[in-house]
């Protein structure tokens, strides 16, 4: 028997994108006063990517603002593109059966920014950990259920005897974040949202909730889309990393590519107003960048960094750069 389409059917669906993310634009509708007009807002512009099927953790930062969080939930469902397809699998999200998208919302889970929001106060650790399980009908018998909810916890270094009966008000901001991450992970997702996940923890629980990640990325093969305004973690963290301006991809690669040899000016800029962890380390000489207005522009057809870039060129008021490669791994879009 020749088994080379088998082999070439096999190959193909190695090598499929897990997500992929095609020219997604989200218009929002800002309603004006009685006399005023409504007023569009583009918070995402454009974007495509894809997450393979080998886990990966891919980063997208940028300052507030910049499109991060709606792109996080345009990926889990909760809003709707305006245009532009989200496909997983093969299948656009929005075009799913109704068994499909409880597959989706199984494999693709979310881990939010704020720990202390995120969870019902009236509820105990094991109950909100339950639910999840009873929803998905992951088991049927009690033990299975009590096993799956021990194993997640364990997954991210907390013991359940001394978690599970609690109320979420007695444990710490950082034992509720890992809770949080828990709770994503007994579903065994694919890939996991994680926006702004070490923001509202303090620093001694940083380094322990980033290597948790590191971790069921390398032990159980979860992807993760990390997003951040915090460059420093995203290079201790990423394998690739994305930065968005005004809703818009200005710079991707691999993250020593990106962060190692900035190529936009904007992400230059980002990477400079990182401060050093050395005291004796100051800057000696200050940031100059224009403030984002909205002014020009919002105006002309041009790059949307033009009214904030000290090395502007007449061509980039008159047209918008497309992305081009660099080198190998590292693309950017900017004329210079």
């Amino acid at each position: 028997m020749d088994w080379s389409p088998v082999i070439c059917l096999v190959m193909a669906l190695s090598n499929e994108s897990r997500l992929e993310v095609n020219h997604v634009t989200k218009i929002f509708q800002l309603r004006g006063g009685v006399f005023k007009k409504t007023k569009e807002l583009v918070a995402v512009d454009d974007v495509s990517f894809s997450m393979p099927r080998e886990p990966i953790i891919l980063t997208f930062a940028g300052e507030t603002g910049s499109g991060k969080t709606t792109i996080s939930k345009l990926i889990l469902g909760f809003s709707k593109p305006t245009s532009g397809e989200i496909i997983y699998n093969g299948k656009n999200i929005w075009k799913m059966s109704k068994e499909e998208w409880m597959r989706y919302r199984k494999d693709v889970q979310a881990v939010f920014q704020d720990p202390y929001a995120a969870f019902n106060p009236f509820y105990r650790v094991d109950h909100i950990l339950k639910l999840s399980i009873r929803k998905f009908k992951l088991v049927n018998s009690k033990s299975e259920v009590e096993k799956i909810a021990d194993e997640a916890l364990d997954a991210v270094g907390l013991r359940s005897e001394e978690i599970a009966g609690k109320y979420v008000h007695q444990l710490s901001g950082g034992q509720r974040q890992r809770v949080m991450v828990a709770r994503a992970f007994l579903l065994k997702p694919k890939i996991i949202v994680a926006d702004e996940p070490v923001s509202m923890i303090d620093a001694s629980m940083r380094a322990s909730l980033l290597n948790i990640i590191l971790n069921l990325k390398k032990e159980f093969g979860v992807s993760f889309l990390y997003i951040t305004h915090d460059l420093s973690t995203a290079y201790s963290l990423s394998d690739r990393i994305a930065i968005l301006y005004r809703g818009t991809i200005v710079e991707e690669g691999h993250i020593d590519a990106v962060i190692e040899r900035p190529a936009h000016p904007y992400t230059i800029s980002l990477i400079d107003s990182i401060p050093t962890p050395n005291p004796t380390d100051r800057w000696t000489q200050r940031i100059n960048i224009a403030m984002d207005n909205g002014g020009e522009g919002d105006k002309h057809k041009g790059c949307i960094f033009y009214d904030r870039c000290p090395n502007a060129l007449e061509t980039c008021l008159q047209k918008r750069p497309g992305m081009i490669d660099i080198e190998k791994d590292h693309r950017v879009k900017c004329f210079r």
